[in-house]
């Protein structure tokens, strides 16, 4: 820690360093940039860049004749104050300024008067930073496939020198150039949050680290209730929640003030509300403020992955936070619990389209989940598949009659399972009353269960890779777009026939992975990353 600390300090004292030679007045930069001395440099490659960024520079300078953007001879230059001040922000959306070359601009600046070679390589390697960042800022600093093998959402196309021509020529370059990172509500508290905790960080001792423990509950005495009460102190100076600001104290008791503030630092960190501080409670009590930082980062970062138009009604299944919110106009309208994949088989990110319910469902279980899960169930009672009301079908002949149960030893199967289940619906089917479908290539959908306890589960990764949910009705009246069920619906559901419903419209739903969460009342949560993808990620970015 005190190693990272040193290292963030000598980044901090540096990227301020950069701050100061960019924002103090721009000298007069007296030389007459050539434009063929841009077109040379650019034709023969004299300043070292990526393809990718080079291709956008000759694409941009061709398009404007190879005229100088931010050095024009001028005194002043309004411009290069805005893209330099663009540069220096990186820091504030969780990304390295040192990736869009803010210190060698620094430099580049107190000289770029002693020469035309020197001001040119600043015009154009202000450009190359100016269009690297937009393009980071618009559709993610990495690749979303590369970075995260489990997401699946396309991310958008983005033109970063058709965007710069576009905002030069409409005269609103700085507004253009602070709308490019996602404007939603939730990233930006996320942002806010960011340099909150950057500041924090600095000027925190190390995080208090609360030891093991047995299951603590409301009026139990314990040695580590005190380091607790102090643990949930820093908590308050990190995020404020008026439950957090706790009266000093060594007792040892579980009083009902600290049993109010387990109970909102739970919820901040997606557990259940029950006050017990038990190992996930402790877990999360652990997580010290550089782990949530780079939480932070990597999440800002899966947000810019989204498209920045998710419809006016959709879907939000967040796997992470075990939640599913439904959105209309922008505004939160129904939320809810949801169970999630285990972790050997866990959910995917990716993005559809909710065509159709169907109420009163078969299941169709797949092979694998009948060989490795249901098998060992009837093998330890040959009753199980009959209680249950599973079918048993030979594998190969679907249309076939189904075999009795009682006619096949089970014990001799192993490896090798040559039939095919299917439960009838009814209280035992393991997607209840109605599921929701939608086209997907991992055979994905959400649906009801009859194992309600499982909600109150603080971690919830229960299912084979599809979503379980907890309020799926209020879900049909979402999707439906009625206030309430229709008559019709609701005696379908109560006639126990499998019935399909379509929806009067398509609605758009977005699986996705994201540890750190803004809510509409401004609350940041904490999720637990259930799959490491988060670990993942931060290894790939080198966060």
């Amino acid at each position: 820690m005190i190693r990272y600390q040193l290292k963030t300090s000598l980044l901090t004292l540096r990227y301020f360093c950069c701050l100061f030679l960019l924002f103090n007045p721009i000298h007069s930069i007296a030389l007459f940039i050539d434009s063929k001395e841009i077109e040379r440099q650019l034709s023969n490659s004299a300043i070292e860049l990526n393809k990718a960024g080079h291709s956008d520079l000759q694409r941009f300078y061709a398009a404007r004749n190879y005229q100088p953007l931010w050095l024009s001879g001028e005194s002043e230059s309004p411009q290069l104050k805005i893209a330099l001040a663009f540069i220096a922000s990186a820091e504030a959306e969780g990304l390295n300024s040192q990736d869009y070359q803010l210190q060698q601009l620094a430099q580049l600046l107190q000289h770029s008067d002693q020469s035309s070679s020197t001001a040119t390589e600043l015009e154009i390697r202000t450009t190359h930073a100016v269009l690297k960042l937009a393009t980071d800022l618009s559709r993610g600093r990495f690749s979303a496939t590369a970075t995260d093998p489990d997401w699946h959402i396309p991310r958008a196309d983005f033109d970063a020198a058709a965007f710069l021509q576009t905002a030069i020529h409409a005269g609103h370059l700085k507004d253009s150039l602070q709308k490019l990172s996602p404007q939603t509500l939730n990233y930006q508290l996320l942002k806010r949050t960011l340099a909150h905790y950057q500041i924090l960080l600095k000027n925190t001792p190390e995080w208090i680290r609360i030891p093991s423990s047995p299951s603590l509950r409301p009026g139990d005495t314990y040695p580590s209730i005190p380091l607790i009460r102090q643990r949930i102190a820093q908590a308050y100076t990190a995020d404020g929640l008026p439950e957090f600001n706790l009266i000093p104290s060594v007792s040892q008791l579980y009083d009902t003030e600290l049993v109010a503030a387990i109970k909102a630092f739970q919820a901040q960190h997606g557990l259940n509300t029950d006050g017990i501080i038990g190992k996930n409670t402790i877990n999360a009590l652990n997580i010290p403020l550089e782990w949530k930082i780079r939480q932070l980062r990597i999440n800002m970062e899966r947000l810019r992955w989204l498209p920045r138009n998710l419809g006016q009604r959709h879907l939000l299944v967040n796997t992470a936070g075990f939640y599913l919110t439904a959105i209309e106009n922008d505004e939160p309208v129904l939320n809810m619990r949801i169970i999630v994949g285990r972790d050997y088989r866990s959910t995917p990110s990716f993005n559809g389209t909710l065509s159709h319910m169907v109420l009163n469902p078969y299941w169709n279980v797949p092979a694998s989940i009948a060989r490795k899960d249901l098998l060992p169930k009837q093998q330890q009672d040959p009753t199980y598949f009959t209680t249950a009301g599973f079918k048993v079908y030979p594998a190969q002949e679907r249309g076939a009659q189904a075999i009795d149960p009682g006619m096949i030893d089970w014990h001799e199967l192993n490896k090798r399972f040559p039939y095919f289940l299917r439960q009838d619906p009814g209280s035992h089917n393991a997607l209840g009353k109605i599921k929701f479908m939608f086209s997907n290539p991992f055979s994905i959908y959400l649906h009801d269960t009859p194992s309600k306890s499982l909600f109150k589960k603080d971690i919830r990764t229960f299912s084979s890779g599809c979503i379980r949910l907890e309020k799926p009705f209020e879900l049909a009246t979402f999707a439906l777009n009625q206030p309430s069920l229709p008559e019709k619906f609701s005696a379908d559901l109560e006639s126990d026939k499998t019935i399909t419903t379509h929806l009067p419209k398509p609605l758009p739903i977005y699986l996705v992975y994201i540890t750190a969460w803004a809510d509409e009342h401004e609350k940041v949560y904490f999720y637990p990353d259930i799959y490491d993808r988060d670990l993942r990620a931060l290894r790939h970015a080198r966060w």
